[in-house]
């Protein structure tokens, strides 16, 4: 059976350095978080929406990760996106989408933003009309 098309490719900076673990088979497991900005349109000016984004990696490139970036790297990640689920103290299910990494590629360090460099970065979804139907 096939499974659904399920990518995701991002840019950001690490808000922290990496946090590594292992499994009790000895698997490395990394976590991290980056930033991700966008630039959209507000009057006459651009306002700056920031998306802060869980990436977990594996093994040879969990190790990579931890031992080569820290907070502030900025990172370029492809992957794909998981549902991890669990109960909480309360009884309550609880559930969150993180970016499982096959591909994390440090990026040059670019001056600061203060306006979109395409179309696509400063509108919204509804507003494209070139959306896809």
């Amino acid at each position: 059976m096939a499974s659904d098309k399920n990518t995701v490719e991002i840019a950001g900076n690490l808000v922290k350095d990496p946090f590594i673990k292992t499994t009790h088979s000895g698997t490395p497991i990394c976590n991290f978080s980056i930033a991700s900005n966008r630039y959209r349109k507000s009057g006459d000016g651009y306002e700056k929406e920031t998306s802060f984004l869980d990436v977990q990696c594996w093994g040879n490139l969990a190790l990579t990760v931890s031992e080569s970036y820290q907070k502030g790297t900025p990172v370029e990640v492809k992957g794909r996106l998981k549902q991890e689920r669990w109960t909480g103290g309360d009884g309550r299910n609880q559930s969150k989408i993180v970016i499982v990494a096959e591909i994390v590629v440090k990026q040059q360090r670019q001056e600061r933003q203060t306006e979109p460099h395409n179309d696509w970065d400063h509108q919204d979804a509804g507003d494209r009309d070139d959306s896809i139907t």
